[in-house]
């Protein structure tokens, strides 16, 4: 098992202002924020992809940073019984090495497709070095979906072994706005990993998912960009229990393409989806071909974990968090830049975190402990969040809230705030009340089509029953307007969101993220000095796990 360690040569330096500077009148400098997203989205990073020599920098850079803030290690516990700065993550590692071969026969011609044009084809996380799969028939299965609780099974008993299947990505509400998925808002049936975890449950070969932007929520270079790197996932006893061989993306204009030479209409069959009576259908005269070798090892990762105890309540706490990791060195763009910076996704959350952290430390301490973790592989599938969440530290029956940034706000103030979907939970209207009081108001997620309250690291503890939310700044800017908010918002998500462009600019204007940090600072030192336990509300999937430790909080 490869280890990443740390050494004192690994250190990247900071100026000794980002260091040494403490928290101003209003806690939080924009100046000090912008020198770490600089730092940490240059291209001496490398992108910050886990397991690598950018890991180890990353690693170094943040925990120099909470040390000189004046946080205490809060990792994993040494033989001494002392704590580390980090939490050791164990994970697979898989990559395709080598070119991808993928052949397809359909209407009596065969044609090559090149991985990342037409097709994506993510390293297999079964643990084979190789995939080699000839002529497998091709079914369309609609969204993929089996949820008993809503009457709805779009396999109708169809035996996918040997097979690869075409889905649909997100619900089958998403077109009409309407129906038994509770309309345009995503839940977890309509996410990617969902359909995955699915064509393991069906025994395919493989599912591929259609890629259309506007269901996916992004452009198919975020698609091609995220899945033809390394891949990560946790170590399974079984890894086949929860992965087929084949998880894939395709462009849609292929897949109309397909359907057309099987003779079907794929609007229609699209639309016969969005219904219980569907049945999958099988396109007649087309199979896929492909092969490739697979590198598979075990690496270890590190979540970085700081602490301020409490002075009353110590063993109860709020955490922080936010992930340090990008998606590392992968397919170059058009200009031949093959770094993936990750600027704002998500070296401005950690430098949220870490002046954060300089606030508290600055601060009185609260009754309650305070801890500031940057978790790593989120890019992967929530996997430090995940890690941390079934692996906890420290328990999460007396963890009182996680308050997760993801993506700092880059295009200066806005008079509103934002959430990641909406979990349904008091959490969420604690920092309402907050907001209010530094004039801001609500405005719920734009966009709960595209799922982010499953794409978030909040979404980890959710789902252990820790209160939870990952926040966002609003698109009302101060600057412009909502319209001003909603262009920049498209623009990034367009032009710049896992890809290599997605890097500083030191035009940013970043009064508004020190805003919504002072609005955070409040929130946790609001809860790390009261008696609150916040709560999930009636009807929240999450609240029976939260309720099976209410005993053990006072």
């Amino acid at each position: 098992m490869k280890k990443l360690l740390l050494s004192a040569a690994a250190v990247c330096a900071l100026s000794a202002a980002a260091y040494a500077a403490s928290p101003s009148d209003s806690k939080f400098d924009p100046k000090l924020l912008s020198e770490h997203i600089k730092v940490l989205s240059s291209d001496a990073f490398e992108g910050r992809g886990p397991a690598t020599a950018g890991e180890v920098k990353t690693v170094a850079y943040i925990t120099k940073a909470f040390k000189a803030v004046g946080l205490q290690p809060g990792g994993d516990k040494l033989k001494t019984g002392a704590r580390s700065w980090t939490q050791n993550v164990p994970l697979a590692e898989f990559d395709i090495t080598g070119p991808v071969s993928f052949t397809v026969k359909a209407g009596g011609q065969t044609e090559s497709w090149k991985q990342g044009d037409q097709i994506a084809i993510r390293a297999p996380e079964t643990g084979v070095n190789h995939i080699d799969i000839k002529d497998a028939p091709v079914v369309f299965v609609g969204y993929g979906v089996k949820a008993p609780e809503r009457s709805w099974d779009d396999f109708k008993g169809v035996d996918l072994h040997g097979k690869l299947a075409l889905v649909l990505v997100n619900d089958p509400d998403y077109e009409t706005g309407v129906g038994v998925f509770g309309g345009k808002a995503m839940t977890y049936y309509g996410r990617w990993t969902y359909k995955y975890e699915e064509a393991a449950r069906q025994g395919a070969l493989g599912f591929i998912v259609i890629h259309e932007t506007g269901p996916a929520s992004y452009g198919w270079n975020t698609v091609k960009n995220s899945n033809t790197n390394a891949v990560f996932d946790i170590i399974r006893k079984d890894p086949t229990k929860d992965h087929a061989p084949i998880e894939a993306w395709i462009q849609r204009d292929q897949t109309v393409s397909l359907f057309k030479k099987a003779g079907l209409d794929f609007e229609a069959l699209k639309k016969e989806a969005q219904t219980r009576a569907f049945h999958p259908v099988t396109l007649k005269g087309v199979s896929f071909s492909t092969s490739f070798k697979v590198a598979a090892k075990h690496v270890i990762s590190h979540n970085v974990v700081g602490v301020l105890p409490g002075t009353k309540h110590p063993n109860e706490r709020i955490i922080y968090t936010a992930h340090w990791d990008h998606l590392g060195i992968g397919l170059p763009d058009a200009k031949g830049d093959r770094i993936y910076n990750g600027a704002v996704d998500n070296a401005s959350g950690v430098s949220g975190l870490i002046e954060l952290a300089r606030a508290f430390a600055h601060s009185p301490r609260t009754q309650r402990t305070v801890q500031f973790m940057a978790v790593t592989a989120e890019e992967k599938g929530l996997l430090g969040s995940e890690y941390y969440a079934t692996n906890p530290l420290y328990p999460l029956a007396t963890t009182v809230a996680d308050i997760n940034t993801d993506g700092g706000a880059v295009n200066g103030p806005a008079k509103d705030i934002s959430v990641s979907g909406d979990g349904g939970l008091t959490l969420q209207d604690d920092l309402i009340k907050v907001a209010k009081e530094h004039g801001r108001y609500f405005t719920p997620d734009a966009r709960p089509e595209a799922g982010s309250f499953f794409r978030s690291d909040h979404f980890s503890f959710a789902k252990q029953g820790t209160p939870a939310l990952s926040f966002h700044s609003g698109l009302d800017l101060v600057k412009g307007g909502t319209a001003a908010g909603r262009a920049a918002a498209e623009a990034y998500t367009r032009d710049r969101y896992h890809q290599p462009a997605d890097e500083f600019d030191p035009n940013w204007d970043l009064t508004g993220m020190a805003q919504d940090l002072s609005i955070l600072y409040d929130l946790g030192t609001d809860l790390a000095n009261s008696r609150e336990w916040p709560t999930w509300k009636a009807g929240s999937e999450f609240k029976a796990a939260r309720d099976k430790t209410a005993g053990l909080r006072k």
